[in-house]
């Protein structure tokens, strides 16, 4: 049996980009995606409101094979204590070597590391794979809104997930 190594995991560089808006196009789905699929021309992947310092990459054998979001869930200073995952993608080929569970408890170390004291997530109803890993690390479910999304044709609830840092 061949063992992976374990994802190496940093934040983003300025030279990430291309890599991710690849990775991010690839990895869309409708089971994640609320969004239509992306149409060239694409948008750049970093932006004004979420830039390279607000990314945490994996590398598989120096592939940029994940990336993992870090923002706050509101512009307000009283809720400057949270800190929300808001976008989590895994290549195709990578998934299953533990690069979802990394790219999460980097997240969760950054989140300490900036004195948060939660961290949370939203994630749609039928994602039981995303569901899974997020309950593995400790997320519990902490609200939902029932048929928020119409997606493919059905309605689909939105899980509002969190976990104390």
């Amino acid at each position: 049996m061949t063992v992976m190594p374990a994802p190496h995991i940093r934040h983003a560089t300025p030279e990430d980009e291309e890599a991710l808006s690849r990775l991010d196009r690839a990895a869309w789905s409708p089971l994640h995606a609320v969004t239509p699929r992306p149409q060239p021309p694409y948008d750049p992947f970093f932006n004004e409101r979420f830039g390279p310092l607000d990314h945490f990459v994996a590398e598989l054998g120096g592939d940029v094979v994940g990336y993992i979001r870090l923002g706050y869930p509101t512009s307000l200073a009283c809720n400057t204590h949270v800190r929300q995952i808001q976008g989590l993608a895994v290549a195709e080929e990578a998934r299953g070597a533990g690069v979802g569970r990394a790219l999460l408890r980097a997240a969760g170390e950054e989140s300490r590391r900036q004195g948060a004291r939660r961290l949370t997530l939203r994630v749609l109803g039928h994602n039981a794979p995303a569901r899974a890993l997020y309950e593995s690390e400790g997320f519990v479910v902490e609200g939902v809104l029932p048929e928020e999304f119409f997606l493919d044709g059905r309605y689909v609830d939105d899980v509002l997930m969190g976990r104390s840092l």
